[in-house]
């Protein structure tokens, strides 16, 4: 660990005097600062820089510029914007103030804290922030990427309520933006944050929400293509207080697993509701009525509880994942992909379907709602395949790549923040797929007005335009 001057390999010798720590390659404490939730494919830049104040993330980023090195961030690595070498990793863990205003109904929270931590603070005065399925998320790139939560449906995305946003620009400037003082960074900021800056902290809008009716009902794998057409036709008839999910995976024999899921192929509707108990029950009634559950977990619940509705794996591992956004459903093909990635796959597969549409498709206001790429999407299917060693991963992409095949006739592009494990091997036709053409265009001309080096470039990338 140094503070100040780092001496590395081919690495130059004046680097700013920083608050936090500074770590290179051989240093004790290099691989712990780095390490994600995924790990898949971790970082392994020239310096990792763990930032204490928005003032280390200032000057870690003009001394890049300046030494023309590329700048990533990290706060929990969920989607790692994987650095192979030679660059700089700002990581953002220890940026971790929240702040609620009941009474504006707003939290300012800082680029390292996760979305458990501000559902438990805005749960004391009655209010919750438009989190995602997993509390362990880090809460202002979840925002940046728009966010798809668990009331998704009702409140629209998470980067539709944000308010402003601190970040340091990649000229070097920390500056404060927000709709009155730069609309058109403000825009970009709201879908495609991760391009334009390092954001140290962000404000966003609450909701007076302190309880959903929600959770899990777990079906045997027996009733999955029955399951998924109940829901199909079920989605298609609820209120938009109401959001769902379906899922599809095989289990491992593993002893770390409960009963109901060792060694078993399951299908799994995860349903959260801003309603009665009373009229959820009738609402549900139909999901229960397929078959008799393995399990059945919905019920009334505070939202300090919300993680129980889609239960995602609190531990570290290594995944790759793929998307679609489709502009309706297609039983058949998605029962053909329902076997496809069964248990009798080459790997193991997690399927997941969510239904969108609902606030989803409008922009705040009737306004400019950000760089939200395909509104109008209806739902959207995710396959998650774990990996274990590079000799799986041609096998998950065979995987994904048939999902693509099966689902071309309704797609209408991808959601970048579902899509993992392609480090630097994202492509510029896989982040296109993220946005309205006309939206990349916008922003690939910001980026190159403001980031014509393309210093932030270990994303999503938005290519800057050069005319």
């Amino acid at each position: 660990m140094r503070s100040g001057t780092v001496v590395g390999k081919d690495f130059p010798t004046d680097f700013p005097t920083v608050e936090g720590s500074v770590y290179v390659p051989g240093d004790d404490g290099y691989g712990r600062e780095l390490a994600g939730f995924n790990t898949a494919s971790p970082h392994r830049p020239a310096v990792v820089v763990a930032a204490r104040s928005a003032e280390d993330v200032r000057a870690t980023v003009s001394y890049a510029r300046a030494h023309g090195l590329s700048v990533a961030v990290q706060a929990t690595g969920h989607g790692l914007s994987v650095v192979n070498e030679g660059g700089v990793v700002v990581s953002t863990r220890a940026l971790d103030a929240v702040h609620i205003d009941a009474d504006a109904r707003t939290a300012r929270i800082g680029a390292g804290v996760q979305w458990g931590r501000v559902i438990e603070e805005a749960a004391r005065f009655g209010l919750a922030p438009l989190s995602g399925s997993f509390p362990g998320v880090g809460a202002a790139s979840y925002t940046l990427g728009g966010g798809i939560g668990v009331l998704a449906r009702e409140f629209g995305y998470a980067s539709d309520h944000l308010k402003s946003a601190e970040l340091v620009t990649p000229d070097g400037e920390l500056r404060t933006v927000d709709a009155a003082s730069d609309p058109e960074l403000f825009w970009a900021l709201r879908g495609a944050g991760h391009n334009f800056g390092v954001v140290t902290a962000i404000e966003i809008g609450l909701v007076p929400v302190t309880r959903v009716y929600g959770g899990q009902l777990v079906f045997d794998g027996e009733h999955a293509e029955k399951l998924m057409r109940t829901w199909a036709a079920w989605t298609r008839t609820v209120p938009e207080k109401l959001t769902s999910g379906i899922g599809f995976v095989a289990y491992p024999d593993l002893p770390v697993l409960p009963d109901e899921l060792r060694g078993r192929y399951v299908a799994t509707v995860s349903v959260a509701f801003s309603g009665t108990a009373e009229e959820g029950e009738r609402l549900v009634a139909p999901l229960r009525a397929v078959a008799t559950p393995l399990k059945d977990g919905v019920r009334e619940l505070p939202y300090t509880d919300s993680a129980r509705i889609y239960s995602d794996p609190p531990f570290p591992h290594a995944y790759s994942s793929t998307n679609v956004l489709l502009d309706g459903i297609d039983e058949d093909a998605l029962a053909s992909v329902i076997k496809a990635g069964g248990p009798e796959a080459d790997i193991m597969c997690v399927l997941n379907v969510r239904h969108l549409g609902g606030a989803l498709t409008r922009t705040p206001g009737g306004g400019d709602g950000g760089a939200i790429g395909h509104r109008n999407a209806s739902y959207l299917v995710q396959l998650i395949t774990p990996i274990e060693g590079n000799d799986s991963l041609p096998v998950a992409r065979s995987v994904q790549d048939g999902l693509h095949g099966t689902l071309a006739g309704r797609t209408l592009g991808s959601a970048l923040p579902f899509t993992f494990g392609d480090g630097e091997r994202a492509t510029e036709a896989q982040t296109r797929s993220g946005y309205e053409a006309a939206d990349y265009e916008r922003l690939a001309r910001l980026k190159g007005r403001l980031d014509p080096g393309n210093l932030f470039r270990h994303n999503r990338n938005i290519v800057p335009a050069t005319d």
